[in-house]
This record gives C-alpha cells, sequence and structure tokens, in this order.
C-alpha cells in the first residue's frame, strides 16, 4: 500500500490529505522549501542539499546493503560451480541437494540472503517520498536554477546527460567489482543509463537534478565503500598468497617424498 500510495501524480500542498501525502510527501516538501531559504530561495540548490541529507542519513543502510553484496559476489564462483553440477531443475532430489549446499556455502561465507534485501526495503520509502516530493510540488518547479526553470526541461540537455553518465558510472563500478560478469547485468549497465537519459528528457528539470545529484552520491559512495579497484586488488594479493601457499605445500611434499625414498 506504502509503494502503491508512492504512485500517486496530483499535486501536493498544506490542504493535502492522507498519511502519505499529508504527512510524508509535504513535510519533505516543506523542508527543501526551508533549506532554499538559505540560497535566496533558490529551490534548487535546496533540492540539491536536501537530496545529500537524505543519501547521508540512510547511509548506514547502504554500508550495510553493501557488505552484504560484496560477500554474496565473492561466493559467486561458488554458486555457478553448485548449478553446474545439479544441472537438472526438474529433478527434487538434485534440487533439495543444491539448496543444502548453497545454505552450507552461505553460512560458511557469514551470507544471509534475505538480510542483504532489508535495506533496500527500507530505504526505497524514503527515496520514493522524495521523488514525488519533487514532482508533484508546483512550488518547487516555480523556482530557477542556474540555466534553467525547474518546472520545465532542461533546454540544452545537460542534466539528462549528466544522470545518464553517473547512472552508467554508479553501475560499471559495482559491475567491475564482481569476480564474473553475466549478460544480464552487462545488459543493465547499459539498459539502465538509456532509459534514465530518455526519461529525463521528456521530465521537469528539478527531477533531471534530483537524479543527477543521487546518482552522482552514489558513485562517490561507491567508491568510498565498494571501491571496484581496491576489491580486485585485493582479490588479486588474495589469489597471489594462495598460489604461493599452494606452491610451498608442493615443495614440502615432493622434499618429504625425496627424503622418504633416501
Amino acid at each position: 500500500m506504502l509503494v502503491l500510495s508512492g504512485c500517486g501524480t496530483s499535486p501536493v500542498d498544506a490542504s493535502s490529505t492522507g498519511f502519505w501525502d499529508h504527512y510524508i510527501i509535504w513535510n519533505f516538501i516543506r523542508a527543501i522549501q526551508g533549506l532554499s531559504r538559505i540560497f535566496g530561495y533558490n529551490y534548487g540548490w535546496g533540492i540539491v542539499v536536501f537530496t545529500i541529507i537524505v543519501r547521508i542519513i540512510i547511509l548506514p543502510l547502504m554500508i550495510y546493503q553493501m557488505k552484504s553484496m560484496r560477500k554474496t559476489t565473492e561466493i559467486q564462483p561458488q554458486l555457478m560451480a553448485l548449478q553446474k553440477k545439479y544441472p537438472d531443475r526438474s529433478d527434487p532430489e538434485q534440487m533439495r541437494m543444491m539448496s543444502e549446499e548453497q545454505k552450507r556455502l552461505y553460512a560458511e561465507a557469514g551470507v544471509n540472503p534475505v538480510a542483504g534485501c532489508l535495506p533496500l526495503l527500507v530505504q526505497m520509502p524514503v527515496l520514493i517520498a522524495l521523488y514525488q516530493a519533487i514532482f508533484r510540488s508546483e512550488t518547487l518547479k516555480t523556482g530557477k536554477f542556474l540555466w534553467m526553470q525547474l518546472g520545465d526541461k532542461d533546454p540544452y540537455y545537460i542534466l539528462p546527460i549528466l544522470a545518464a553518465i553517473f547512472t552508467f558510472l554508479t553501475s560499471w563500478l559495482s559491475v567491475k567489482a564482481q569476480p564474473e560478469k553475466n549478460a544480464m547485468t552487462t545488459g543493465m549497465m547499459v539498459f539502465m543509463p538509456l532509459m534514465i537519459l530518455v526519461t529525463a528528457i521528456s521530465v521537469p528539470a528539478a527531477l533531471s537534478l534530483y537524479w543527477v545529484v543521487t546518482n552522482a552520491f552514489s558513485v562517490g559512495q561507491t567508491l568510498l565503500i565498494n571501491n571496484p579497484f581496491k576489491i580486485k586488488r585485493e582479490r588479486e594479493e588474495k589469489a597471489r598468497l594462495e598460489k604461493k601457499k599452494a606452491r610451498k605445500l608442493q615443495r614440502a611434499r615432493e622434499k618429504a617424498l625425496k627424503n622418504k625414498k633416501h
């Protein structure tokens, strides 16, 4: 019901009724308007600052989610190996055995596949409310920001292009952190920026501004918390140490075998 209420399109103001519109959306709008006073009632800067504040507030949830996703990503090769080991999806016995081995693998890696989704469920109402506050506020759309009118489309398409670029960078960084790529993640990395670009071209600049800020924040957040370059270095170092350990064990076995013969 909460998600469906976030799909409303009618303008929201002080006279709006209902829990979602009056207590959530309207208070988000008031907060943006309050922050805008600091910048001489420039609603564009109010949207920028409020979006950043919201993203900072939900940052602990994002950190938890990213750490959970990283653990899950690290065991993807083993999960794929299990799928190859039990290829027959119509065989209940194979499915049972695969499920048991997956549970054991999750337990050994300290991964809770359900827990990784919980932060997202908490974040979504907040992000939907922020989106709706901008989309459904006639007041916020009346302001000007830099070269554009917030209630009109960006005449130079700069914000839509930036929104698409930051969306691509967020997806690209997430995919780069994965040990193995697949067609679905690669396809989404291309599809999502295109969808954002096409949508942002046709909506008010206020929404495009929101997408630019939130996706730029996501890029910085990913580089800070789930930096794929750092992860790759750590993964390579781990593989190097494991190979070094394996070579030492092999040499020790060979030496023990020689001593035994003598």
